[in-house]
């Protein structure tokens, strides 16, 4: 199975990234999955049930979130009816929508997409490790299943360790949330593909996506300001590529992808 995932959409220059070459990418690379995070798009903070709408309509088969997701009030009963939409699996019993998603991959496969929420320097939420020792009890991997677990933390080491809890038993462990992409894209010795963050989808002249003379001034005035708002600039679509094997949904390969924007870009052979 292969997988493309695209990192935190921030704001108009993180979705035009996105909705303008996500078809291209399709043809070019032959995913059989998109997954697309879509936390920041609307104006910095949340989505909106329109905007999610647009990411499915362009392609992607399954959206995630984070932190921001309840940033925007439509989404709380959007994300009821809508099941592709997947909040962090670890808010506590009873919140509004589910924290994975069984997507359909052709010729009889399954991606299961969970996302975790990380504790450190964020939100105490419940336990993440406990959350998919849950979930992995009642889905295990292999026979035509692959797993993508995302990881919105604050905290690498956070990242880190619950990629190396589960190795081997998921087919990748991605980073997301700190919208800087890192360099250290793996398979860990278990099988299980690891990257501590994609990156964004977004304007890279910014402070990670946001208008920089604004957070410059929160941290040099320490008074308030006019509202965080996102950079406005041509935006570079951050992504990865991800391979599993059918039989064994363990990774073959995971790959960079940037494109477009101020980063040097790299595209998958």
């Amino acid at each position: 199975m292969r997988i493309l995932y695209c990192g935190d959409v921030v704001g108009r220059s993180g979705r035009q990234a996105v909705l303008e070459r996500l078809g291209d990418l399709k043809a070019r690379l032959k995913p059989d999955v998109v997954v697309v995070n879509v936390e920041n798009s609307a104006h910095g903070f949340g989505v909106t049930a329109k905007m999610a709408e647009e990411f499915l309509a362009a392609g992607a088969q399954a959206l995630t979130t984070g932190n921001h997701v309840w940033d925007q009030r439509d989404i709380i009963a959007y994300i009821e009816t809508e099941p592709r939409l997947v909040r962090p699996l670890n808010y506590p019993r009873g919140t509004p929508g589910k924290g994975y998603a069984l997507i359909d991959a052709g010729r009889g496969r399954t991606l299961l997409v969970t996302q975790l929420m990380g504790r450190l320097f964020m939100d105490a939420l419940d336990d993440p490790f406990a959350g998919i020792d849950e979930l992995l009890s009642r889905h295990r991997l292999g026979a035509n299943l692959s797993i993508l677990v995302d990881i919105h933390a604050e905290a690498s080491s956070e990242k880190m360790s619950v990629a190396h809890f589960l190795d081997g038993r998921v087919s990748a462990v991605i980073g997301t949330h700190s919208h800087i992409p890192t360099a250290d894209g793996q398979i860990l010795p278990g099988g299980t593909a690891y990257q501590t963050d994609i990156g964004m989808c977004g304007d890279y002249d910014s402070v990670i996506g946001m208008n920089k003379s604004i957070a410059i001034a929160k941290f040099t005035r320490k008074m308030p300001t006019e509202k965080l708002a996102p950079a406005e600039g041509v935006g570079t679509l951050c992504a990865v590529l991800i391979d599993t094997d059918d039989a064994t949904g363990l990774a073959k390969a995971i790959r960079p992808l940037r494109l477009g924007g101020r980063l040097a870009e790299t595209m998958p052979e």
